[in-house]
């Protein structure tokens, strides 16, 4: 199971990662207005991403690895909070409405309970 869940979690972070450089507007939205570049935001996280993935799938590293991408997770919830600190009930996109801002916050606490449980399991 353990390993499932590892190489799992490398494949989801580099998919999404690969996603960030085919749908980059998609990654744009999620920026906070307040950050500079988003461009530059979105490219460079598509990278980490890749490279965190990368180092999950990789049983040398996988600790390393789900450490890195819990906190790189963690970084996002920057993005996240600010969703929804300004989510308004009659905005048309789900996500940017309250339940949807909230289930962006509680999904990516997920995303950082799974890397610590692979880390963990891998060390």
């Amino acid at each position: 199971m353990n390993r499932i869940a590892a190489v799992s979690l490398g494949i989801f972070l580099s998919g999404v990662g690969v996603a960030h450089f085919v749908v980059p507007g998609y990654f744009r939205t999620l920026v906070p207005r307040w950050l500079a570049r988003p461009g530059l935001l979105v490219a460079t996280a598509g990278v980490a991403e890749i490279v965190v993935g990368v180092l999950v799938l990789t049983p040398r590293w996988r600790a390393a690895g789900g450490w890195a991408a819990a906190a790189l997770i963690t970084v996002y919830l920057v993005s996240h909070v600010d969703a929804l600190r300004s989510a308004r009930a009659e905005r048309a996109r789900f996500l940017e409405r309250p339940v949807g801002a909230a289930a962006r916050v509680v999904v990516n606490v997920f995303y950082i309970c799974w890397s610590i449980a692979v880390a963990e399991a891998a060390a």
